[in-house]
């Protein structure tokens, strides 16, 4: 495989320079370029297809969530880590709900923001223990607050148990291991649950099955 590609977007420099310089240490990676603000972000990944776009929150021109937002849409095979200084539930639900696929607090230490790019290239959800609580908490109220749909007027059996095992955070090679699926056989059917629920992340899916009531917290690790 070759290396991981890597933009970052922040509006500090500072940062940026200190963000890549821990990244470059890593050999399977390679940071392809350097964003100030939302839009050179979305620009820049337009451009270069980055397989992991880093960004912040607070930028200028167009915020985080916004560029999220935008590069999910244009390109779903670019994973969006959100790295930012805040974790108001405002921001944390609207990160998440622009299909992002990772959200890291700024405090992170350098080998956990390492771990978390491989994880969200190799399409794991991951997000600060802090955020996941505020999340299932959050999404377990609203689907206590209403009647959910059942899961299975929407998805099959099979890509419910795919479902239920992405939000315990297992990779797609080790669902396949436990569903005695290939690789190929699981991203298909991660494929097609995206499809039927009008998403396009494992992160959003996840998400969809919390707020419905599909998920619970025995799901979520």
């Amino acid at each position: 495989m070759g290396k991981i590609s890597i933009l970052i977007a922040d509006d500090h420099t500072l940062v940026r320079e200190g963000t890549r310089d821990r990244l470059e240490r890593e050999e399977d990676f390679e940071v392809v370029g350097e964003a100030a603000d939302g839009e050179e972000a979305v620009r820049l990944v337009n451009q270069l297809r980055p397989n992991v776009a880093i960004l912040d929150i607070a930028m200028p021109n167009l915020n985080g969530i916004d560029a999220a937002k935008q590069i999910k849409k244009a390109h779903t095979g670019t994973a969006v880590l959100v790295l930012s200084a805040y974790d108001d539930d405002q921001y944390v639900y609207a990160v998440l709900e622009a299909g992002a696929d990772g959200y890291l607090l700024k405090n992170v230490r350098g080998q956990q923001l390492v771990d978390a790019i491989r994880d969200v290239r190799a399409g794991e959800m991951v997000l600060d223990p802090h955020v996941a609580r505020k999340v299932v908490q959050w999404f377990s109220s609203l689907s206590r607050g209403h009647r959910p749909e059942a899961a299975g007027d929407y998805l099959s059996e099979r890509e419910i148990e795919v479902l239920r095992l992405a939000a315990a955070g297992m990779s797609n090679k080790e669902i396949g291991a436990q569903l005695a699926l290939s690789v190929r056989t699981v991203q298909s059917h991660l494929g097609r649950i995206f499809d039927k629920l009008g998403v396009g992340s494992r992160t959003e899916a996840v998400l969809r099955g919390l707020k419905e009531g599909w998920l619970s917290l025995d799901h979520i690790p």
